[in-house]
């Protein structure tokens, strides 16, 4: 098996399996509980914390735990909102290409008497700081702007964003949950108000993710019930995944400028290669994304189908088509670079990690073109293009 879907979710790396396995077997104590058990894995869990902020240039104190990415999200946009409500401040700006977590959480602001002004990130895939410097009012409470993007990979100018931000005094949130582990990513350069994160994205296990919060921004309870992380998060840690996750961070840090030259060599080889296949079309910028992150489409063509098809050869990919939520609606982020629908549909993400290899990629290289060709002799749509019945988009 051929495992390039890395932006779903990644392996658990040997070194964070073994950091998590003695938390399960030896240590599992309840890290709130004051016997000896509990406070062993107390320990545990501030360490993990520790490294947690370490390798985020953070305080310890800056970090509280979740469940991931989209708790992390939605616990960010409700304090910030909550905070703007008491201020009188009820307008929040993002993108229009934010993951669901960001984007459905907004939805329900709207529903609230929140107002929500959604940036163009245009066909590069990557939101202008002019737009933000337009859009942001004496009401805005909050602007959300993804670091990097889930499916087209295009990392945003946060640094810019965020100080545009700090000059009118709202707070900035980035959902950097594809960003972490992958890029450098320092929130004091950055300087970012919160930031989400999820483990599993960098080969730490799953249901376990992680809020910073600048010391001295107000963060509210989402949920109510404990005392855990500093009376903020209630429910008892889970300190096996906890330092797992952290694991494997510094991990992913520690090799991150070895493990980027191979992913970049083999994503800019897929590039070369599969453009070559007439009427696709790159989405996003080629240069200003993350390393492992391919993202192609295929005009006359079904993403589902190609997928599927794949799979028969071993190949586990995703694309831009909603079809795993039982939805035909191509992607909105496609959508918003300005893909017309029918070519959003054949979209195919291939996103790599550091087990990888250039034997894999050549398989691929292999294999996309005679699943796109075959898929085209079989579709309606492109009989209609080749005899000129329709025009081509790309």
């Amino acid at each position: 098996m051929i495992y390039l879907d890395n932006a779903g979710t990644t392996k658990v790396s040997a070194k964070a399996k073994e950091a998590m396995l003695p938390l399960l077997d030896e240590v599992y104590g309840n890290a709130s509980s004051l016997h000896t058990a509990g406070q062993e894995a107390k320990t545990y869990l501030e360490e993990a914390r520790s490294t947690m902020a370490k390798c985020l240039n953070a305080e310890a104190g800056e970090i509280f735990f979740t469940s991931g990415g989209t708790e992390s999200d939605n616990w960010a946009i409700e304090t910030a909102c909550r905070y703007g409500k008491m201020r009188g401040k009820t307008h929040i700006i993002t993108s229009a290409f934010e993951h669901h977590a960001v984007l459905h959480t907004l939805e329900e602001k709207e529903k609230q008497g929140f107002t929500v002004t959604y940036l163009p990130v245009y066909k590069e895939g990557i939101v202008h700081v002019a737009d933000l410097k337009k859009a942001i009012t004496d009401n805005t409470c909050l602007v959300t702007i993804m670091l990097a993007n889930n499916e087209i990979g295009t990392i945003q100018p946060i640094k810019e964003m965020a100080k545009v931000c700090h000059e009118r005094g709202v707070i900035f949130h980035t959902d950097a949950v594809q960003a972490v582990g992958h890029i450098g990513v320092d929130v004091k350069d950055l300087g970012v108000d919160m930031l989400s994160l999820s483990g599993h994205k960098f080969h730490g296990p799953k249901g376990v993710g992680a809020l910073y919060v600048k010391k001295g921004v107000p963060l509210f309870n989402l949920m109510q019930g404990g005392a855990q992380e500093k009376n903020k998060r209630p429910g008892t840690e889970n300190v096996a995944g906890i330092v797992a996750m952290a694991t494997a961070l510094n991990e992913s840090l520690g090799e991150m400028e070895k493990v980027n030259k191979r992913l970049i060599s083999m994503r800019d080889k897929l590039f070369d290669k599969l453009s070559t296949i007439p009427h696709s079309v790159i989405n996003g910028s080629k240069s200003q994304r993350l390393p492992g992150n391919f993202n192609m489409s295929f005009e006359g063509i079904e993403g589902e189908s190609l997928l599927l098809l794949l799979d028969d050869y071993g190949i586990c990919a995703s694309s831009g088509s909603a079809c795993t939520s039982g939805s035909l609606d191509p992607s909105h982020v496609l959508l918003a670079i300005g893909l017309p629908h029918e070519v959003a549909h054949g979209s195919l993400r291939l996103t790599l990690s550091k087990y990888n290899t250039m034997e894999e990629i050549n398989k691929v290289i292999s294999a996309v073109p005679k699943v796109v060709s075959h898929l085209r002799k079989m579709s309606p749509v492109w009989d209609e293009l080749e005899k000129g019945e329709r025009k081509h988009v790309i």
